[in-house]
């Protein structure tokens, strides 16, 4: 277990005062809670130490922080986790300390016991013991070590999971991420769909095991966007403990590949952020780009998603959106959180892409297509949020990276305003923005609502009985192309009561219906509220 796990146990609930990522990198040896001035004698190395701050006060001298830092540094402690309860929060003081020996510094709410903290750790450190079968089977010795070492050498996911079940007779198994994407297979495993492979997880409880299949998580506190599962689909003759130790294999193998995308998002961070600039400049994109392992040449195309205004729905985003384009076969892509909420990824969409050719013809669209394809395998993944997603048409170079974001954001807005009306998950791409409305659909709220109120003047105030008559004999008279016999009928109403209401309209709202701009002016206006 490594310090940065611990942050992403949401029922922890700790929060990172001070850490660069190869400190929240480090591996926990152990635990240890003191509130001794110099605990370091009793600390050994790697471990995290617990303190509820009752050695500090704030009439100490900054020295006798410093000593109590330093003191964890020299035993070559993991981190400190510091308890708010003693003082209300943590000083800071003892944040500077931290920065300055190179301490990862995480505070820990009230609600959070130590005791919590410490289970968590040894639990994780032991197997996880709490979710295992009491059996007394597990791995073989040296199926065991042969994991170990095969990990330790950075070996493939289908490799691992291969030896991993040679010694049960080599039956057919997956390891499935949640939108049903392969993650590793061994031989006798035919191909499976992404979404056939959903649909059998979805119908899956976890953790169960069946005559005609089993289903295991690989990790419990993966987010329902990250996690994975060991699937069988046909009866096996194996422990159920020994199934855990091979999940748990994975778990590990998981684990080191988040620590690698992390360190990948801090180059698609700044990418994101240089092509959110009005005017980047020439020389910084094609860097950014190739930091990030794409081409500095076009085409790029751009997805934005949102998971919601909830804490940690960015993070989420970036997860899924992460886990949704591993879907596509050879593109390279960058993604990152935004500073403004939500998520978004670079694609590079170039045909010379390797293996682009697995996603047919027209490499552009083709990515659009796989992804809308897609899209209801992540909506899925989680019954408790809708995701939206917005994609860009191509840009054909750097430059153009900040239309295509603003156009990726804009088709977001679009697919959320139209996931909100009917309760259903979205994915709009620019060209899907085809109508009147869908184009309305994807200026903000607020810019929609003062467009309405000053185009329709008087009239915006509906809970004036006359206006919304009026609104509606407008709305009907527009949706039959200034009609005046078939508004009439329509409405049930004499053609002279039509015209009379009209004019009361153009009077109110300053326009001439004989227009067609004026038309399109109020048309607008109807959609916009």
């Amino acid at each position: 277990m490594h310090v940065e796990d611990l942050l992403r146990l949401e029922s922890l609930d700790l929060t990172l005062l001070w850490g660069s990522p190869p400190l929240l990198a480090r591996e926990i040896s152990g635990v240890t809670a003191t509130d001794l001035e110099d605990p370091g004698r009793f600390l050994q190395r790697g471990e995290i130490v617990l303190s509820g701050l009752v050695w500090w006060s704030a009439a100490d001298e900054e020295a006798k922080t410093d000593r109590f830092v330093a003191a964890l540094r020299d035993a070559g402690a993991a981190a400190l986790l510091a308890g708010e309860e003693t003082h209300g929060t943590v000083p800071e003081v003892l944040v500077d300390a931290c920065r300055r020996h190179g301490i990862a510094l995480l505070s820990v709410p009230v609600h959070t016991s130590f005791r919590a903290i410490t289970d968590t750790v040894y639990l994780r450190q032991w197997g996880d013991l709490s979710r295992r079968p009491a059996d007394h089977y597990a791995l073989p010795e040296n199926v065991r070590g042969e994991l170990s070492r095969l990990l330790a050498d950075g070996a493939d996911p289908d490799t691992l999971l291969t030896r991993a079940v040679a010694h049960l007779g080599a039956p057919p198994c997956y390891v499935l991420s949640a939108t049903g994407r392969t993650v590793a297979r061994t031989p006798a495993a035919p191909r499976l769909p992404a979404r056939q492979a959903a649909r059998r997880l979805k119908a899956a409880a976890p953790f169960a095991a069946a005559p005609a299949s089993t289903t295991l998580r690989v990790d419990p506190d993966a987010s329902p966007y990250g996690q994975w599962y060991l699937h069988l689909p046909g009866p096996v003759d194996a422990p159920p403990r020994m199934l855990h130790e091979i999940a748990e294999v994975f778990a590990q193998y998981r684990q080191g590949l988040l620590r690698r995308r992390a360190a990948a998002r801090v180059p698609a961070t700044e990418l994101l952020e240089l092509a959110a600039a009005p005017r980047p400049g020439s020389a910084p994109l094609p860097a950014a780009l190739r930091a990030c392992g794409l081409p500095d040449q076009g085409p790029y195309t751009v997805i934005a998603v949102s998971m919601g205004a909830e804490e940690g729905a960015a993070e989420a985003g970036a997860e899924a959106l992460d886990e949704l384009l591993r879907h596509l076969p050879g593109r390279r892509f960058a993604t990152a959180r935004l500073a403004t909420g939500g998520a978004a990824a670079v694609i590079a969409t170039d045909s010379g892409a390797p293996n682009a050719g697995a996603l047919g013809a027209g490499a552009p669209g083709a990515v659009v297509a796989t992804l809308k394809g897609l899209w209801p395998t992540l909506d899925a993944c989680d019954d408790a949020t809708l995701p939206y997603g917005g994609i860009s048409t191509p840009a054909a170079g750097p430059q153009e990276l900040n239309g295509a974001l603003e156009q990726a954001r804009y088709a977001l807005t679009a697919a959320v305003r139209a996931g909100s009306a009917d309760g259903t998950a979205q994915l709009t791409a620019v060209e899907d923005l085809t109508t009147l409305d869908a184009l309305l659909a994807g200026i903000p709220a607020d810019v929609r609502t003062a467009f309405g109120v000053h185009a329709l003047g008087p009239l915006a105030d509906d809970t004036n009985p006359s206006h919304r008559m009026l609104l509606e004999t407008l709305d009907t008279f527009l949706a039959h192309n200034g009609s005046w016999a078939r508004t009439a009928e329509a409405l049930h109403l004499h053609v002279n009561t039509v015209h009379y209401r009209i004019g009361r309209v153009e009077l109110l709202t300053g326009r001439d219906l004989a227009r067609l701009d004026h038309k399109l002016d109020l048309k607008a206006a109807l959609l916009c509220r």
